[in-house]
């Protein structure tokens, strides 16, 4: 696991207490998980207005669903795969799934192209990225989702998995580095020419560079969802 945003443990007192359709219980779970819910779906969709409707549907469906919940599992992984599967089925509203291609298993030794990568840079090269290929990154690098379950949840094969990947772990690698495009990382590296000497930045994570980047439109709470 890369540590998901999502990963914060609620009362079970706090559940039980939603359960029984308490307004301000419901509050409280949808305050904690607004964030991650739209950073995920902002992150697979690449649209904002887009993500703010899967946080709304998906927090519907939650506490809708609140009583289906059992506790031999985390209940932000238990929501985390709601607010998933409602990203994925826009995805495949928007026909943005029907990518067949495969390419044979092949193993990246080299390190992330994101592990010495600005922000910035990184947040532009991403939104080159196909929907599809973006959110299998996103899955597997910072949900820490394995591919055996992004497969299952594309309804695809585990192969297929890998090679989104592998795929979009090489275009990140073209676009911050440079290659038959421009590279995208050219502003970061004239900043970095001015910084002061012995201030490099230290190796980054996917997780840790773009948790919470997006700036998420407000939301309104529905006080009554069932």
């Amino acid at each position: 696991m890369t540590g998901s945003s999502f990963e914060f443990d609620i009362p079970q007192s706090l559940i039980q207490r939603a359960r029984s359709g308490e307004a301000a219980a419901f509050e409280q779970i949808y305050r904690r998980f607004e964030r991650p819910v739209f950073n995920l779906a902002q992150r697979m969709l690449g649209d904002a207005e887009a993500a703010r409707e899967i946080l709304q549907d998906a927090m519907l469906k939650v506490f809708q669903r609140i009583g289906q919940y059992r506790s031999d599992a985390p209940f932000w992984a238990w929501l985390r795969q709601i607010a998933t599967n409602e990203a994925l089925m826009r995805l495949r509203r928007d026909k943005h799934l029907d990518d067949r291609a495969e390419v044979p298993d092949v193993i990246d030794e080299a390190a992330p192209p994101w592990v010495r990568a600005d922000s910035a840079a990184l947040e532009r090269a991403l939104d080159r990225l196909s929907a599809l290929t973006r959110s299998v990154l996103w899955l597997y690098h910072v949900e820490g989702y394995a591919h055996s379950e992004i497969a299952e949840q594309l309804g695809k094969t585990i192969s297929f998995s890998k090679s989104q990947v592998a795929r979009g772990t090489a275009r990140l690698r073209e676009l911050l580095d440079g290659g038959p495009t421009e590279p995208i990382q050219a502003t970061a590296e004239a900043q970095r020419s001015t910084a002061t000497p012995g201030t490099a930045t230290p190796p980054q994570t996917l997780a840790r560079l773009l948790h919470g980047e997006p700036s998420m439109p407000p939301t309104t709470f529905v006080e009554n969802p069932l």
